[in-house]
């Protein structure tokens, strides 16, 4: 019963059958003629003397339909529109260059103000009355010129 152990058969086997399953009969479908798709169906005509003619009828071929064209090129507009940029941005340059050259000027003035001022002051400073009692006095009322010489 074990079937790990070895020299040991089973005493019972389990046996499963399997029944046929009959299949049901298959209904043949009609088949209808299916004319191929590159060949032309097959017609006749009778022609007034009773002749008949017997051919493939040919449909006219159709031809695709072709876009127009627009009158001018999408390449001619782009540049157009292009230069219209080029044109608008163009003004805006030549307007920021003359802002930055007054902005230069402006400055520019502002620096010689500065100097003018700063050396002003700095010339009252060094050429000043000296009022600190700093400096030496000469009294010039007593002082003797004799034969263009100073004698003080």
């Amino acid at each position: 019963m074990y079937p790990e152990h070895p020299g040991h058969l089973p005493t019972e086997r389990a046996v499963t059958i399997h029944q046929p399953v009959p299949v049901a009969p298959v209904q043949a479908a009609s088949l209808v003629p299916i004319q191929p798709a590159g060949i032309p169906a097959v017609a006749s005509i009778v022609l007034p003397d009773g002749r008949i003619v017997t051919g493939y009828a040919i449909d006219p071929m159709q031809h695709e339909p072709v876009a127009a064209k627009p009158v001018v090129s999408r390449a001619a507009v782009n540049i157009a529109l292009g230069g219209i940029g080029f044109g608008a941005v163009c003004g805006g340059l030549v307007l920021l260059t003359a802002f930055v050259a007054a902005l230069a000027a402006f400055i520019h003035q502002l620096i010689i103000l500065a100097a003018v001022i700063f050396g002003g002051w700095i010339a009252v400073q060094v050429l000043g009355s000296n009022r600190h009692g700093a400096g030496t006095t000469v009294n010039i009322r007593k002082a003797v010129i004799k034969r263009n010489h100073f004698h003080g």
